[in-house]
Parts: structure tokens; sequence; C-alpha cells
């Protein structure tokens, strides 16, 4: 018998994982602060609970998709939270991309509930959790993971078990890492070939199939060619995953210099109002440097 899941956490990211999952015939209780989502999922056949607490009551695992650590603290730890609700033997999914040492304090505490827990941050933004590609990097007990298994599969094209709770988000960090510094470089090669005269999307289609070309490139060339940051996944969120990989880097005595330039760079877009932009829009903050945009030639 399939298990009775619960979602706590229904924006862009989790709407359409939590759809899914229902498309999928899983029966499924949804949470969310603002009610719209909840509305729109409940009319696709999903049920309405209106705390965290009764989302655990009503499920065996609970699923969590939440901005930050404070968030992911307050839904599992606060007041009519998951733990208040949950009962032994169920698990948490924390899917939120969060501090790794959080993770860990928050596992801590639903131990003594004898509650499992996985940390289960995901890669692919907007467009993956729409169609079930997501990465998944899963912290937590093997036999929890295996448990589980399905479930993420559902959401995800891409699901890794990659150690004890709290590797997961030290994964996703790594992963953040490597998108920022990614994004931020076409940025950089894209505003200087326009500046040199050259169409970016010439270049764009002249280096995507050698060793430059990446899912970034593909990805968010194209988004900043056209000029389009709508969110698939927002500069704010991205800022606050590099502080957390700046903070775990401090812990762990590893030096993070471009991580450092890069979040101060998201931080500078923020303070002037770009923080709820796709993260593509870092280009913007070169091109107000060089004082020119990269954007391909019409026509």
């Amino acid at each position: 018998m399939e298990p009775e899941i619960g979602f706590i956490g229904l924006g862009i990211m989790g709407k359409p994982m939590a759809r899914n999952l229902l498309k999928a015939g899983y029966s499924l209780t949804v949470h969310n602060r603002t009610t719209a989502p909840v509305d729109e999922l409940v009319s696709e056949g999903a049920k309405l609970a209106s705390s965290s607490a009764e989302v655990a009551r009503n499920t065996q695992i609970v699923l969590t998709m939440l901005p930050d650590s404070a968030d992911s603290e307050d839904v599992v730890l606060g007041r009519e939270g998951v733990l208040q609700g949950t009962a032994e033997g169920s698990v948490i999914i924390d899917m939120s991309s969060i501090a790794p040492l959080v993770s860990q304090r928050i596992a801590a505490e639903a131990s003594k509930k004898n509650v499992d827990m996985l940390d289960a941050p995901v890669s692919g933004g907007e467009p993956r959790a729409i169609d079930g590609t997501l990465a998944f990097m899963v912290g937590g007990k093997e036999e929890v993971f295996k448990r589980c298994l399905p479930i993420l599969e559902v959401m995800g094209g891409s699901v890794v078990h990659v150690g004890k709770v709290g590797a997961g988000n030290t994964v996703k960090l790594a992963n953040q890492i490597i998108v920022a510094a990614n994004i931020e470089a076409i940025g950089e090669a894209l505003v200087l070939a326009k500046k040199a005269g050259i169409d970016p999307d010439l270049v764009f289609n002249a280096i995507r199939g050698g060793l430059a070309g990446s899912n970034a490139l593909e990805a968010k060339a194209p988004m900043i060619m056209d000029g389009n940051f709508d969110p698939g996944f927002r500069i704010r969120l991205h800022q606050k995953d590099l502080h957390n990989a700046l903070l775990t880097g401090k812990e762990l005595g590893v030096p993070l210099p471009v991580t450092s330039l890069i979040q101060q760079m998201l931080g500078a877009l923020i303070n002037k109002g770009s923080g709820e932009k796709d993260h593509s829009a870092i280009v913007t903050f070169i091109e107000d440097l060089a004082n020119v945009q990269a954007r391909k030639e019409q026509g």
C-alpha cells in the first residue's frame, strides 16, 4: 500500500513537484502560507491541511520545500510544526536548500520522537520541477533513502544518496557554487563579446559544442540574450545559498574567494531591487560596469 504523503511549501518549485506526485497517483495532503497554490492543487485532487502539524497527523511521509534554514526550523520544530503531529516511524524529507548544520539539528530533534529525516535538496530550477527531472542530493540513513526512493524518483531524473544527514545540503552548496560561477562567467563573456561588436548569439552557438558548453550555458544564455529574467530561481535565494556556503567554508576552514565575490555581486543586485529576478540577471551587474547590454541582435 502506498504511503500517505504530505507536502508543505508550494512555491515556484514546490507546486509542480507536488503536482507530479498527484499525477503519479499518490494521496497528497498539502499546506502553504498562501492559499492560492493550495486551492489549485486541491482542485486537482489534493487534501487540504490547515497547519504543518495537521499535515503530519494525516500522513506517514512529510515533504517540505521551503526558502531557507529558519523556514525549515519553524515548519518542522515550531508551534504547530511537523513534529507536533508526526507519529513514530514517520519520515520527514526536507527538500529545502539550507545550512547543513541546521539539517542535522532538525534531524536530531526528530530522532527524539523516533522520526527519521532525509535532507534532499534539488537542482534544476522550475523547468525541471515541472517535467519531473530534478537532481536530488540526499543525506540520511540508507534504509530510509531506499524506502523513499520511489517518491523522489517521481520528481527527479537523478536521485543520489550522498551520505548522512547534512550531506545532501553540503553537496547542494557545492552545486550552487558551480552554478553561480558558471552564470557569472557566461555574463562576463557575453558582455565582452557585445562590447567588441559581436552578436552574443553567434558566440553562444560557436562555443556551446566545445568545452565551454554546459547546462548552465544552455539554460541561461538565451535568457540573458533575450533580457528575460522571469524567475526560475531567484537571485535572493542564490545569494542565500552562497551565504550558507561561506558559513560552511568558515566552519571547515575552506577559503572560497570566488564564491565570496559572486555572493557580494548578488547582494548588490538585491540592494538595487533585483532580488526577485532570475539568477541569470547577474549579467546586469557586469552590464552596468561595461555600459552595454548583452542582447542578441534582432532580425
